[in-house]
């Protein structure tokens, strides 16, 4: 079963990422100013599947990916995959577990890393 995985960034905004039962990262959303906004296009995406387009593309590296759209906005763009059957192998992933998907939020969790700041201060 994938997994939606709600995260602050660095900058204060949110995103989310749906990522298969294996942990790897399928797609990306775009930055949301409030985490509400991630939990309603989760809901959404959840919901109404069917609803949003998915459009495959091929990166000019040569690699593929795809981007979720609903009324002409991108709303998330997946991982670069190295051929199309891994691309089409993604996309069935979603479309078996996302109705199902349990939703995990990091967001409120201090970073794992120190401040920049305070490492550079104490030598």
């Amino acid at each position: 079963m994938g997994a939606f995985v709600i995260s602050k960034r660095l900058n204060g905004t949110y995103k989310f990422i749906f990522a298969s039962r294996k942990g790897k990262t399928i797609f990306t959303s775009l930055s949301c100013k409030h985490k509400s906004d991630c939990e309603e296009m989760i809901q959404a995406f959840q919901a109404q599947w069917e609803r949003f387009t998915l459009t495959q593309s091929k990166a000019s590296g040569g690699k593929f990916f795809f981007r979720l759209t609903k009324d002409g906005l991108v709303l998330a763009t997946s991982r670069k995959y190295t051929t199309e059957r891994l691309l089409q192998k993604g996309i069935e992933e979603i479309a078996r577990s996302i109705a199902k998907a349990e939703v995990l939020d990091f967001s409120d969790q201090e970073s794992i890393f120190p401040d920049a700041a305070m490492v550079f201060s104490e030598e």
